[in-house]
């Protein structure tokens, strides 16, 4: 079972270790995210830490998924680290979302660090998670999402699935982990429109 929620900036700077840990997991599974492998832990804690200010002003927003494993008790099979204090359940998978800064393009965002832990994928995990961005957006009056994501990946086969767009390829856009170039594609998404909350009459 899992509970996807947006975390405030106090929380992510509470959670940088952990999700330090499911960042070095997936660079060193071969995941495209802007880093190179080896990624070394405490480098991975700085970046997350580095993001608390944004979260904070509002710039970026970022949303974890957690299992709640074993009863809640805040452990897992492995005893990886990655659970959070008072078992409020390992964490499985993240995504942030980028409002965009300049004035006449408020109304787009760019999605970015997609991640679901190895244990958890093909559970719909991902959905789940830009499911929950998607209605944020939509609530925050953006009406337009992009991202990029490495050609021929399964996130570039998951982006297709879920209803998002391709634009187009960039040839040797940035590299794997391994540092070799590969091309990224393009996607964009509309969300759907916020659907207003119905008024009491008394």
């Amino acid at each position: 079972m899992y509970t996807v929620e947006l975390l405030t900036a106090e929380q992510l700077a509470d959670a940088s270790g952990r999700l330090a840990g499911l960042l070095v997991d997936t660079v060193d599974g071969g995941a495209s995210l802007g880093f190179l492998a080896p990624l070394d832990h405490d480098a991975a804690a700085a970046w997350w830490r580095s993001l608390v200010p944004d979260v904070a002003a509002g710039r970026l927003l970022l949303w974890v998924a957690r299992a709640d494993e074993h009863g809640g008790n805040g452990t897992d099979a492995g005893g990886t680290g990655t659970e959070d204090a008072g078992g409020a359940g390992r964490i499985a998978g993240t995504v942030q979302l980028r409002p965009a800064a300049p004035a006449n393009g408020r109304h787009r965002g760019e999605v970015a660090k997609l991640m679901v832990d190895p244990r958890d994928r093909g559970q719909g995990l991902a959905g789940r998670l830009l499911a929950a961005l998607e209605s944020a957006a939509a609530r925050r009056g953006i009406r337009l999402l992009v991202l990029d994501t490495e050609t021929d990946s399964p996130a570039e086969r998951m982006y297709e699935a879920a209803g998002w767009t391709r634009v187009g390829t960039v040839p040797d856009y940035a590299t794997d982990p391994a540092g070799v170039p590969h091309p990224t594609t393009i996607f964009f998404k509309a969300p759907a429109p916020a659907v207003p909350s119905p008024v009491s009459v008394g």
